[in-house]
Order: structure tokens, then C-alpha cells, then sequence
């Protein structure tokens, strides 16, 4: 079984390495990129209990509740309006008549510090979705995710008024309290932005860091249902023996973590903000995968009476 473990892990890592040589990010890549048991985290967390009733008699049945990541959601944050580094889903996100620009707004001074940056991010179900129950099913009982493959859930260039003119987010508590819905903080001199507005322009003198907020705004939008935004929501139902993720909250991996698709492709996932990479992309463009935990088990029987977990 180890040896059988790393012989996965070894050829996750040749896939991953092949495919970050290239420039252009494809659904191809992004399928690959699932062969990862750190975004993956499968661990056994306790006992579903069923009843299970037959003509004659009852009793009470056992399933082990397992816990891990899935991959629910694609989350591209890139400058260009049109230019969506994945490409198989630049189509869904066209120019339109109150979506053209893009970029970043400069005053063209040497020692400027404070640059206004704009991103138009996108949403899509992971394609992967095949792929990697196929790679879960070798742990063992696998839980679903809530994405859909290829399923826009975030659009910025349908959601104008919202993501290009901050209405109404820019008048809420959290965008006017310094301190309130940040990545990372002032103390800790790692502060990448502010969630609110959950808009497309910030200031940031870092365009990774840039991406990497305004991809978590996406992603926190369509965690939440009832939000201000022209959106569809990532979310599934809490059934019996099955618990999916709830809201995602920056610098939270009990919420979700997120994977690098461009401009380099990792192996392995981290919240923001992160020291690790940070590589800028030339076009300004990037993308993520955004994982997910989950909690399941296996039905064992016609009532579900409750679940034990592990300390």
C-alpha cells in the first residue's frame, strides 16, 4: 500500500511538472492538477450509526465518516477583460457593452506606491471532477463536492454595476472598518487587501497579491447565498451522513485552500496570504483551484441516528 502511495504521488508530480511548462493553462492541466494528497487531506474522523430494518427485525449499523478537500471551483483573476488564462472558458466571459476595460490605472511616476489595479475574476466548476473520485476511491469512500464541471458560477463581466462600481458594498461595514474582512494583517506586515468591496479594483503595488484577493472576493461571493451580485451559488445541502462546506473565510483552510493553476502550477494548496511563490504573471492573469471540505459516510441503513467523531 506505501509503496503503492508514492508510486501515485511520483507520477502526480511528473504530471504536474510537465504540464507547468506550459504557458497556456487548459482543462488538460487542470485535470492533472487533482493528483494531490496535500489539497486532498483524506483522514477517517469518526462513526455514522443507521438503522437498518429488514421484515423481521432491526439493528444498528456502522460506516466510517471520512473528511477531505474537493476541488468544487476554478477561480481565475486576470486583468484583461476577455482574456480568462484558462482557455477553453475565455467564451464564457466576453467584452460586452458595460464590460470592456480592463488593467491597472497608473500616473506613470517613477516612485508611485499607491497603483490602482482592476481584475475581472471568474468562477467555474473544476473539470476534474471524474478524474478525481477515481484518485479518491484508492483512500476510500469518497464525498461529493458541491461544483459542477464547467459551471459558470461567477461571471465579473455580468455582474457590472456590483464588481465595477462597488454598489452597494462600498457603503457596508466592512469595507469603511479598517481591520474588519482582511487578508492578513497590519502587525503581522503581510496584509494583501480588503474583502469588501467584493469588487475588481483595489490598490496593491503586487499584481500576484492583487489576483489573490480578488479571487478570494469570488470565491467568498458565491459561498453565500443572498448576496448583491449577479452570481449562482457553490453550495450543497446537508443531507444524512453527508456535511459540505459552508462559508469561505480568508485565511481559514477549515473553509477552503486554494491550489496555483498559472502562472505556475503547484502540487500542493495554502490560504492567503502565503510566502511561498508568488510569481507575477506577464499578462496579469491568474487562476486557482478552489478546494472544499467535506464530511460523508457510507449509507448503512434507512435512518440515520447520529455520528461520533474522533478527539
Amino acid at each position: 500500500m506505501m509503496c503503492s502511495r508514492r508510486l501515485r504521488a511520483g507520477i502526480a508530480a511528473i504530471m504536474l511538472t510537465a504540464a507547468s511548462s506550459s504557458f497556456a493553462l487548459n482543462t488538460a492541466t487542470i485535470v492533472s492538477s487533482v493528483f494531490s494528497p496535500d489539497c486532498l487531506e483524506y483522514r477517517v474522523v469518526g462513526i455514522c450509526y443507521w438503522l437498518f430494518c429488514t421484515y423481521f427485525s432491526c439493528s444498528v449499523e456502522t460506516s466510517v465518516k471520512v473528511r477531505h478537500y474537493v476541488p468544487d471551483a476554478v477561480v481565475s483573476s486576470y486583468s484583461n477583460t476577455g482574456g480568462n488564462p484558462w482557455i477553453e472558458a475565455q467564451s464564457m466571459s466576453p467584452p460586452n457593452a458595460s464590460a470592456k476595460g480592463g488593467g491597472d490605472g497608473t500616473t506613470n511616476h517613477d516612485n508611485e506606491n499607491n497603483l490602482a489595479k482592476f481584475k475581472n475574476a471568474d468562477v467555474i466548476g473544476h473539470p476534474g471532477g471524474y478524474v478525481f473520485s477515481q484518485f479518491v476511491s484508492s483512500s476510500g469512500y469518497a464525498c461529493e463536492g458541491a461544483g459542477t464541471a464547467f459551471m459558470p458560477y461567477l461571471l465579473s463581466v455580468y455582474d457590472t454595476i456590483a464588481w465595477r462600481y462597488n454598489v452597494p458594498e462600498m457603503f457596508y461595514p466592512e469595507a469603511l472598518t479598517p481591520g474588519m474582512r482582511e487578508i492578513g494583517t497590519r502587525s503581522e506586515r503581510n496584509l494583501w487587501g480588503n474583502v469588501y468591496p467584493r469588487g475588481g479594483f483595489l490598490h496593491q503595488v503586487n499584481d500576484y497579491q492583487s489576483g489573490a484577493v480578488v479571487a478570494q472576493r469570488a470565491g467568498d461571493i458565491v459561498t453565500r447565498s443572498g448576496q448583491l451580485h449577479v452570481y449562482q451559488t457553490l453550495l450543497a445541502d446537508e443531507e444524512d451522513g453527508y456535511w459540505p462546506a459552508g462559508e469561505l473565510i480568508e485565511t481559514d483552510a477549515e473553509t477552503g485552500k486554494w491550489q496555483e493553476l498559472t502562472p505556475t502550477l503547484s502540487n500542493t494548496c495554502a490560504v492567503f496570504p502565503h510566502t511561498d511563490g508568488q510569481v507575477q504573471a506577464q499578462q496579469g492573469d491568474y487562476a486557482w483551484a478552489l478546494w472544499r471540505p467535506y464530511a460523508c459516510c457510507e449509507r448503512e441503513g434507512q435512518v440515520f441516528l447520529g455520528s461520533t467523531d474522533f478527539q
